[in-house]
């Protein structure tokens, strides 16, 4: 048993690369695996205790992998040597996959390539402007919400943005009217909150499908009930248009196009013929490949979104300067479209997206990036070959929170981007880099900033007795970051001639 349980342990000291001792059967993971980090913070903890080094060792129970910590690598891993990373690597065993992790995000090879082919034209910028009706509205309901919430001393904003993104995911994904902004108990917002929270038996499962994926293949990280609640909404909306497009060009309408379309088709990302040319491979889009992509849709758009926009108001509560700042550039703005919060007017809100960014460098609703390596890789700047199957994790936060990248890190200070030029580059990547980056981001992107236009357009943001100016890290996080305790915040309805 003690050989079993520490027979990998020798990879990275073999190979000169510093790490934590690990402990049998855990490696260097134990706080996660007992619920007491989430990955985000164990990748950052391994960040900061080697501030020396390019890259450290790490142990996920018994498989090793690496924890990056030079910009110049990551670029690597995302962009120039793709070919090798193209891998996302959170399934633990590769031939037996739960079936709503069969999705964009999850998925890997060739799955994900032909994926990826068929949804970027569905978050083109024409179909974003296309659904924005959607989100113009829900950001006026939020409005009315928020006045509720405004007679409060002290409320969640991140249950309040939890609500107004999931409103927007029923109507965007499902052309259904969910209500959630006046409902904060519907099932709908029931079903977001159970997808990214993981009490004690999740935990297990997680646990055990990483220390031995063979052994348990069979379980699932996802809990029965939440699996059978999102088959049987996505098949009820299918049925109900007799699992054909109904013309509300809502994301099971594109689904059900895509279905229609027949299998997905191309090159192989995996597979090649001897002489060295591409297979071309096929893939069945079957009802279960659908219901995944929608599962996917909605689970990043309620976490993401909500987290973003919700911390970036927590920060403007706590420098008022800029709030004052942001809300004259809403004024000025909306005033130029009817006072609604459209498109081309979100659009035009330049110094509020520098806030968010700002606010996406500071805490990054997904907190580090991991990579598969697809076959043996060399680094040659560091003399390190890793061989197939080592997973390598890229801790964001960490790195955007590096003094050697952002001076006064600590600091909110959204002036820090001067240009576009700055919100891209190999260590500001809230979004991820390359060919497996959000294929989302910029819908995610609008429909948060609508949001706290909207809030701001009528009401000031301010710390409640209940805030705390640095919020927590939830250890039980999974692939998301979540607040312990939530963020608390007081609205108070702001004096000024857009409030009718």
């Amino acid at each position: 048993m003690q050989i079993y349980s520490t027979r990998t342990f020798n990879y990275w000291k073999k190979k000169g690369i510093k790490h934590d001792a690990p402990l049998p059967l855990f490696g260097t993971n134990c706080k996660q695996f007992m619920q007491k980090a989430s990955m985000t913070m164990m990748a950052n903890e391994t960040y900061w205790r080697y501030p020396n080094e390019r890259v450290v060792g790490f142990y996920r129970g018994l498989a090793p992998e690496l924890v990056m910590r030079d910009p110049k690598l990551v670029k690597q891993i995302l962009i120039a040597d793709f070919n090798y990373f193209y891998s996302r690597g959170f399934l633990p065993n590769k031939f037996y996959i739960e079936p709503l992790l069969r999705n964009l995000f999850f998925a890997d090879g060739d799955l994900w390539k032909l994926l990826r082919q068929r949804f970027s034209p569905v978050f083109s910028i024409g179909k974003i402007k296309a659904m924005f009706p959607l989100i113009t509205e829900r950001a006026e309901k939020l409005q009315l919400v928020a006045e509720k919430v405004s007679t409060l001393d002290s409320y969640d904003i991140r249950e309040l943005m939890s609500r107004y993104t999931t409103d927007f995911i029923g109507a965007c994904c499902f052309g259904l009217n969910m209500d959630t902004l006046n409902d904060g108990r519907s099932e709908f917002l029931k079903i977001g909150k159970r997808i990214f929270s993981k009490p004690p038996g999740d935990a297990l499962r997680g646990s055990l499908k990483v220390i031995s994926p063979k052994l348990f293949k069979y379980l699932h990280f996802l809990p029965p009930s939440l699996e059978t609640s999102v088959n049987n909404l996505v098949i009820s909306v299918m049925q109900q248009r007799n699992y054909k497009p109904s013309g509300r060009n809502d994301f099971i309408d594109l689904m059900l196009e895509l279905k229609q379309n027949g299998n997905l088709v191309g090159e192989s990302i995996e597979q090649k013929y001897f002489d060295g040319s591409t297979k071309i491979v096929q893939i069945e889009f079957n009802y279960a490949l659908l219901i995944a992509q929608v599962f996917v849709f909605f689970a990043a758009g309620f976490e993401t979104s909500s987290t973003s926009s919700s911390y970036t108001l927590h920060q403007l509560a706590y420098h008022p300067e800029i709030q004052r700042k942001v809300q004259e550039e809403i004024d000025t703005v909306l005033e130029k479209y009817d006072n609604k919060v459209t498109y081309d007017a979100v659009n035009d809100m330049k110094y509020l997206e520098k806030c968010f960014y700002e606010s996406l460098r500071k805490w990054p609703p997904i907190g580090y990036i991991m990579r598969e390596c697809a076959k043996k890789y060399t680094f040659p700047e560091i003399n390190l070959t890793i061989d197939k199957g080592i997973k390598v994790i890229i801790p964001i936060t960490a790195m955007m929170n590096d003094e050697k990248y952002f001076a006064e890190p600590e600091k909110f200070d959204p002036d820090r981007f001067k240009s576009m030029k700055d919100m891209k580059n190999n260590v500001f990547i809230p979004f991820g880099d390359g060919p497996r980056a959000c294929v989302g981001g910029r819908l995610g992107l609008m429909q948060s900033m609508a949001g706290i236009a909207a809030v701001l357009q009528k009401f000031d943001v301010e710390p409640s007795s209940e805030s705390v100016p640095n919020p927590k890290a939830d250890p039980t996080g999974t692939v998301a970051e979540n607040f312990a305790g939530g963020l608390h915040l007081k609205l108070r309805k702001r004096k000024c001639k857009n409030i009718y």
